[in-house]
């Protein structure tokens, strides 16, 4: 069966190559949503439906259950297609699950910026002025490795920052709390919930817990690490994952 990766937000699929090298699955396949490291198409959106609608076709497509993992907005895209299409899924896995848990509040910078109108548009158009090498330097001081850091860099164009805006403001926090209450019925695939333990953006390791408990999923906090685990400590990461799979 195929392992499928998602990216999230602001991203390509370039964060995931340091876990795939660690990994050594032939059977990878990276998804990156539309925008983000993928081309928009035509009428698209950039809403969560939107989004999960697209993983839902893109694994359909697939044609077998996979193991899917979702990092940043991809982990809000397959908590929620779990809870919709396990059948879709031979294991889920993601990095976000404190987000659906009660009482998380997103970032007022920038998360809250990008879901008002005119200071989003703002924000973006003052991200897309500082120019690659300035936005290089901006992604390396949140943890991502030089070279990734730049990619991302360049990858940022005006479309991406349109399907910021739009993601963030289709989904306040009580979206993310509706899933999480839901979240029970992901329960018939096996699920792995990630804490990255220096992770300041996805609500903390206790609600982290209370969505693993209610989805009836494993736990794997990765010391050291913050939200870009993946590129900061990704044999960590990789032994995680394949403890989880390995015990399906």
């Amino acid at each position: 069966m195929a392992l499928v990766l998602v990216n999230g937000n602001p991203e390509t699929a370039a964060i995931w190559s340091p876990l795939i090298t660690e990994l050594g699955r032939d059977d990878t396949v990276t998804l990156s949503p539309p925008g983000f490291g993928a081309p928009l198409p035509d009428g698209f959106g950039a809403t969560y439906d939107e989004y999960v609608a697209w993983l839902t076709g893109e694994l359909e497509e697939i044609g077998e259950p996979v193991d899917l993992v979702g990092h940043d907005w991809g982990a809000n895209f397959t908590l929620r297609l779990a809870c919709e299409r396990p059948d879709l899924l031979h294991s889920w896995s993601i990095d976000t699950a404190g987000c659906f848990a009660p009482g998380y509040v997103f970032d007022d910078m920038p998360c809250h910026v990008w879901q008002t109108p005119g200071e989003g548009e703002e924000a973006i158009a003052g991200w897309l002025a500082l120019g690659v090498e300035d936005r290089a330097s901006l992604n390396e001081s949140m943890g991502m490795t030089p070279g990734v850091a730049r990619q991302l860099a360049e990858a940022l164009d005006d479309t991406m920052g349109r399907c910021i805006l739009a993601v963030y403001r289709s989904v306040p926090e009580a979206v993310l709390a509706h899933w999480g209450q839901k979240v029970s019925t992901a329960s018939p695939r096996p699920g792995l919930v990630i804490v990255p333990a220096e992770d300041e953006y996805t609500g903390g390791e206790a609600r982290h817990r209370w969505v693993a408990e209610r989805a009836g999923a494993k736990v794997a906090v990765l010391e050291g690490v913050g939200h870009w685990w993946m590129l900061q400590d990704p044999a960590a990461g990789a032994a995680a994952l394949r403890e989880f799979w390995d015990a399906i």
